[in-house]
């Protein structure tokens, strides 16, 4: 491009506010402000940020070329469609909409008018995924669980879709297979929805993916293992690390089976890691390079859409075992 990128951001709450934050001292582009529409909070984050609060959605996408959409889930839709339409770039956080409907409509439009969409999936910028997957060989098992106290953000839709969606998009990326089946369970705690939910995926080559998430935990756990033929990679989202154990080269098969030996006898532990990067960052850095052509872009509209799909055969699946949930789940649940 040939002027400096102008970039803004819409909604600037308890997430907002940290891709604001970093836009701001972003090299590369000129961070124009933002717009929020509670008049209170717009005057704290300007004063705090030192950037400017657009009046109205209108004002602020006259002024820019791209856009971070970090309002509540039921309104992506209708504020990704003003800014495709009035011709910005977007990265739209997590998850991509509402309904699938909807996701094709932006999808749709995107590509009528030549503007990128990214998806805020973060965890593919976390240090621990990073590093494990230049290890990661075909998986056939991934286990994962993701636990968190209870958090009124995002508690205005099912667990699936706040939290288990991050690991949804993980285990689509890793395994990189069609979904074949899905079966699920999971119930109201807290909210009228859906607080906690376990699913398990198997997909077209056979593999298997078993994710648990839940808002109604004591204590905060984001574990990952994956399974595959030349080891098994355990790592730890909370903290960015993870190790691998792989079968030595040097073992003898025979000479183990007839005795038992201690585990390091027959397993080495490979180290893995990948540079530090706040992931929030890295992920607002990747867009701004997709726009410029410098990269594909990370996470692309169509992945968020197929995250999306798996979602909401998991809540459809849970509704079918509960049938107080049903109703809950928006218009357009089929994949």
């Amino acid at each position: 491009m040939s002027q400096p990128l102008r970039v803004g951001v819409i909604g600037t709450g308890s997430l907002g506010y940290h891709h604001a934050r970093i836009l701001r001292d972003l090299p590369g582009i000129v961070f124009k402000g933002f717009y929020e529409a509670n008049a209170d909070r717009a005057g704290t984050v300007a004063r705090e940020l030192g950037i400017r609060a657009y009046p109205t959605l209108e004002a602020l996408l006259a002024d820019v070329d791209a856009v971070s959409i970090v309002v509540p889930t039921p309104f992506h839709h209708a504020v990704a469609k003003q800014a495709l339409e009035a011709g910005k770039h977007l990265l739209i956080e997590k998850p991509i909409t509402v309904t699938l409907e909807e996701a094709d409509e932006l999808l749709a439009i995107a590509d009528r008018v030549g503007k990128l969409i990214q998806i805020g999936h973060i965890e593919r910028f976390n240090r621990a995924i990073r590093a494990a997957l230049p290890h990661v060989d075909t998986p056939l098992f991934i286990d994962s669980d993701r636990l968190a106290p209870f958090n009124p953000r995002g508690s205005d839709v099912a667990v699936v879709l706040d939290l288990m969606i991050h690991d949804i998009d993980l285990v689509l990326t890793l395994i990189g297979a069609p979904v074949k089946d899905v079966s699920a369970a999971g119930l109201p705690v807290l909210t009228p929805s859906i607080d906690i939910a376990n699913a398990r995926i198997t997909f077209a080559t056979g593999a298997v993916a078993t994710i648990t998430a839940s808002r109604v935990s004591k204590e905060r756990t984001r574990k990952l293992r994956i399974f595959q033929k030349n080891g098994y990679l355990s790592l730890d989202l909370a903290s960015g690390t993870g190790e691998m154990y792989r079968l030595r080269k040097d073992v003898d098969l025979a000479t183990l089976a007839k005795q038992a030996q201690p585990i390091d006898a027959f397993v080495e532990r490979v180290v893995i890691d990948a540079p530090e990067g706040e992931p929030l960052r890295l992920e607002l850095e990747s867009f701004v390079a997709a726009i410029k052509g410098e990269q594909p872009v990370a996470v692309t509209g169509r992945a968020g859409r197929d995250a999306l799909a798996v979602a909401l055969r998991i809540i459809g699946d849970i509704e079918q075992a509960l049938p107080a949930l049903r109703g809950q789940l928006p218009v357009g649940r089929s994949a």
